[in-house]
C-alpha cells in the first residue's frame, strides 16, 4: 500500500515537472525566434 501510495505521488510530481520543462521550452523557442528583433531594440 505504501508503494502504491508513493509512488502516485511521484507520478503526480512527474506531470507538473513535465509541463514546467515544456512551459520553458516553450519559451526558449520564443526567444530564439525572435531574437532579432530583441538584438535590434537593445542596439
Amino acid at each position: 500500500m505504501e508503494f502504491r501510495r508513493k509512488f502516485g505521488k511521484k507520478k503526480q510530481k512527474h506531470s507538473q515537472k513535465g509541463l514546467l520543462l515544456a512551459l520553458a521550452l516553450a519559451v526558449v523557442l520564443y526567444l530564439w525566434f525572435n531574437a532579432d528583433a530583441f538584438i535590434k531594440a537593445l542596439f
